[in-house]
């Protein structure tokens, strides 16, 4: 946690479910509880750029799931009913009173969970570029770009032979809308950060690696991939966090008031679809659950991290027009 957060008021605590130990910032009550909920591979870190300034008009909770950041691992048991659950029982045991709820990418998939299995403890919902639909069994594999990166992942740093970040970097391989070929880090580059990643495995052996030279983004996409359990994504590669929960059945039941934000997306020629949702997954996301709002966003998958001023005028607004009325 840096100074700026911890000045104005942020904890870093921990909740224990009984089967899963959460890791969790909570800021100064100065309004309704919103709880963050980050990304695959990604811990609460994600949010460091909106923390401060979402602290002045909500509690703020940032949650690091289960196999991420410094909550502990659940090796075999990730789907999205027990993550879930782990939420069910933070929001009843500790925050204790109805929530807004935000979560980026499989992050939003819990909020999802929630709203349709609790909805009396949610307030309101966001889907920051949520993969709705796409992440489905077997379309995530069948249709989507990510499950090739989510494969790499459990090769590299997931593999029988140890965690190997270096060779997920070098593996990267990233589609150009418009465009037959892909980009990937330049092979100089990959071997600085070569270098710097195993000088930090060796200097400090067992903890997050952790490169403050590097971009802000990179720097926190590499030290959260060094301290996640690769078994989550393992179970999106396999098919089995997927299971147990239709996006479809969740959508109806949802009544509170949710806000769907879409980042940029493209379809590929040879690798389907780019990005969390596509045009037809919003068509049939609104017949579902027409009460939904809708944002589109010129921004990466990561809105908060990417575009925070307006990830921040989003949420706000949304709490003050759907929430607060």
């Amino acid at each position: 946690m840096n100074k700026d957060i911890e000045q104005v008021g942020f904890e870093e605590k921990y909740f224990d479910t009984g089967e899963v130990k959460l890791h969790y910032l909570v800021g100064p009550n100065n309004g309704l509880p919103l709880v963050l909920i980050p990304a695959q591979g990604l811990s609460l870190e994600s949010y460091q750029r909106v923390l401060v300034p979402l602290s002045k008009d909500f509690q703020v909770f940032a949650v690091d799931v289960r196999g991420h950041g410094k909550s502990s691992w659940t090796t075999g048991n990730y789907n999205f009913p027990n993550m879930g659950k782990d939420f069910k029982k933070l929001l009843e045991n500790i925050i204790q009173r109805p929530a807004i709820i935000s979560g980026n990418s499989s992050g939003g998939l819990i909020a999802l969970w929630l709203a349709a299995n609790v909805p009396d403890k949610v307030r309101g919902v966001i889907l920051e570029d949520t993969p709705v639909f796409s992440a489905e069994w077997p379309r995530l594999r069948d249709d989507c770009f990510i499950y090739r990166i989510f494969k790499l992942s459990t090769e590299t740093i997931g593999s029988s032979q140890g965690r190997n970040l270096v060779a997920f970097i070098k593996g990267m391989e990233v589609p150009i809308e418009g465009k037959q070929k892909v980009i990937q880090f330049p092979v100089w580059l990959t071997g600085i950060i070569s270098i710097m990643v195993r000088f930090h495995e060796w200097l400090k052996p067992g903890k997050p690696v952790d490169l403050p030279l590097l971009p802000a983004e990179a720097r926190m996409m590499i030290k959260s991939f060094s301290e996640y359990d690769p078994d989550f994504t393992r179970a999106f590669v396999n098919g089995r966090a997927c299971k147990e929960f239709s996006h479809a059945e969740a959508l109806v039941k949802v009544k509170c008031p949710l806000l769907v934000l879409q980042a940029n997306w493209f379809r590929h020629p040879k690798f389907g679809l780019v990005g969390a949702m596509d045009d037809k997954d919003l068509e049939q996301l609104h017949l579902l659950a027409p009460h939904a709002q809708y944002k589109r966003i010129t921004s990466g998958h990561m809105i908060h991290f990417e575009n925070p001023k307006q990830y921040i005028k989003e949420v706000k607004e949304f709490a003050v027009q759907d929430i607060v009325r």
